[in-house]
């Protein structure tokens, strides 16, 4: 293979659509094997969870949490491994060029499906289930989550039970890794609803996943059981239990006690990971995360339409210090919303520095002047906002005071206004209720770059598109740049295209970066199966893997 100067089908290659790896990440912590799993279903595993679950229905807005549930009772056509290779999961095989299930030019796509998998109901899973949820992401009445990519397909044609082709209006070099974020849902069970925005199914799901839906206790847990008649490996234990938890203090004192097996979602704060990794009977480990903190800007607040404002409120952000005496050193700065291991990411963007002079003078400069009381107006906006982020994660808490501290002295007004996670995350996030939010986010879809759900103009909720652009940031280049790199397979091509993008992005700062997150995962002795993916959003996404080594 040419990587120079790739040719098309080279560039599909890297994409892993001719049966190679993806976009490389690197499989950054294995765990092995040390035993076979069990013949049968043994067992429960209790995985802590920092928040309750906000959605059921996999093709509805979600969060990182969401998806830990949502991978154990549904598949996807594909999913991808911890080194970013596609791998088959309801499909029979990744379709490629030498395969026949992708044509040269990347319009073409070609499925062909496995003929044993069952619904946890019982019915046969089929090709009119693909179609039926493909063609319900785009119905205008229902709440998609994204449409991105989904959005080209054309003439999908049910070639069979077991087989489905269709269309790309154009190509769109990201759409593999969509897919791999694309759950499939029963038709025989939402087609005949009127109403799929409110079906008894999002409250109850029925998937072709490992494990089934059980009982589920609100604001306390959710139990999920053994799906026996899997069409692939595992699972290999009874009762996969999430316990909600969101007190970071108390889920970390319940996995000291035991309570819990596996500490997940916002895992160990790093406050704790000294005494932590001394704890008997307990695998404990820092783990590289795609997930970068950041200071998310609701743009469409006047306080934030002038980018000095931006740009002053970030410069007065100690993110260093933060960094040190909060996270103990354990995560690293940036600039981008892209992980660093990221093939796409740029480690040339301007860095930041905490400087609260220059803070004041780029205010200064921009007619932004102290009011009677000391908080700066302009043209009769105050900069008076609130902050907000989940109630009991210390961590953020004490970030939160840091930058109200900072802030106070260039003359901007911070409040801290924190909710539970349910509250937090539903439609005060997804529909831009907020002023100014501290969150994590995971910018990639796979382990491709694209973040046209992120940052497009058309996938603004509040504004009625499909996506997840909560900052509601539009700048016509980025829109520009996005389409560019999805009609594009060539690697290094692709790579200048995001690379431009980011730079936009730290220019206009919708959002603030402060760091990228080296996560702090444990779990109890005795547990096989666990194997991090930086691929994905959450790190329960193989849990039919799980057993118990005893």
């Amino acid at each position: 293979m040419n990587f120079t100067n790739p040719s098309r089908r080279d560039a599909l290659k890297m994409m892993g659509l001719v049966g190679t790896a993806g976009v490389i990440m690197p499989n950054l912590l294995v765990s092995p094997a040390f035993a076979s799993p069990p013949n049968t279903p043994t067992g429960q595993i209790v995985v802590g969870v920092s928040q309750e679950p906000t959605v059921f229905n996999p093709l509805m807005p979600r969060i990182e949490v969401d998806d830990g549930v949502q991978l154990s009772l549904f598949d996807a056509l594909v999913r991808i491994t911890p080194d970013g290779e596609f791998i088959p999961a309801l499909a029979a095989e990744v379709p490629t060029i030498e395969n026949g299930g992708l044509s040269e030019d990347g319009l073409n796509w070609h499925f062909k499906l496995r003929d044993d998998v069952k619904w946890h109901d019982g019915e046969p899973f089929t090709a009119e289930d693909v179609k039926f949820t493909l063609e319900l992401i785009l119905d205008p009445n229902f709440r998609s989550w994204r449409t991105t990519g989904h959005d080209l397909i054309r003439d999908i044609e049910v070639v069979s039970p077991t087989e489905i082709k269709w269309r790309m209006e154009e190509p769109f070099a990201p759409y593999m890794s969509i897919l791999v974020e694309t759950m499939i849902v029963p038709k025989h069970i939402l087609e005949p609803l009127e109403d799929r925005n409110n079906a008894p199914f999002n409250q109850a799901p029925v998937g072709t996943g490992a494990f089934k839906w059980g009982s589920r206790r609100a604001g306390d847990h959710l139990e999920l059981v053994a799906n026996e008649d899997y069409f692939a490996d595992g699972p290999y234990v009874e009762r996969l239990i999430f316990k909600y938890i969101p007190d970071l203090t108390v889920l970390y004192t319940q996995f000291k006690s035991g309570d819990i097996d596996i500490i997940s979602n916002q895992y160990i704060s790093p406050d704790n990971y000294a005494e932590a990794k001394s704890l008997t009977g307990r695998v404990v480990e820092v783990v590289p995360s795609s997930t970068v903190e950041s200071v998310f800007l609701n743009m469409e607040k006047p306080q934030f339409q002038d980018p000095a404002v931006r740009e002053a409120i970030y410069a007065a952000i100690d993110k260093q210090t933060i960094i040190e005496a909060l996270y103990y050193g354990l995560a690293t700065p940036t600039e981008s919303y892209l992980p660093q291991q990221s093939y796409y990411y740029t480690p040339d963007l301007p860095k930041h520095e905490y400087n609260t002079e220059r803070a004041n003078t780029l205010l200064d400069d921009a007619g932004w002047m102290p009011g009677e009381d000391g908080i700066r107006e302009k043209d009769g906006v105050r900069l008076s906002f609130s902050n907000s982020t989940t109630s009991g994660n210390h961590l953020r808490e004490q970030t939160q005071q840091f930058i109200q501290q900072s802030l106070g002295q260039i003359g901007i007004e911070m409040s801290i206004e924190n909710l539970p996670p349910a509250v937090m995350w539903g439609e005060y996030w997804t529909m831009s209720e907020f002023d100014s939010v501290i969150v994590g986010i995971v910018f990639t879809t796979g382990a491709d770059a694209d973040v046209t759900v992120r940052f497009s103009s058309d996938a603004i909720p509040a504004q009625g598109g499909r996506g997840a652009n909560t900052a509601q940031y539009t700048n016509p280049e980025v829109d520009e740049l996005l389409k560019e790199a999805g009609e594009i397979f060539d690697q290094e091509r692709r790579k200048e295209i995001y690379r431009e993008v980011q730079q936009v992005i730290r220019e206009d700062l919708p959002l603030l970066p402060m760091f990228q997150y080296a996560t702090v995962r444990g779990h109890k002795e005795g547990i096989e199966g666990i194997e991090p993916n930086i691929n994905t959003r959450i790190d329960t996404w193989n849990t039919a893997q799980y057993y118990w080594n005893k």
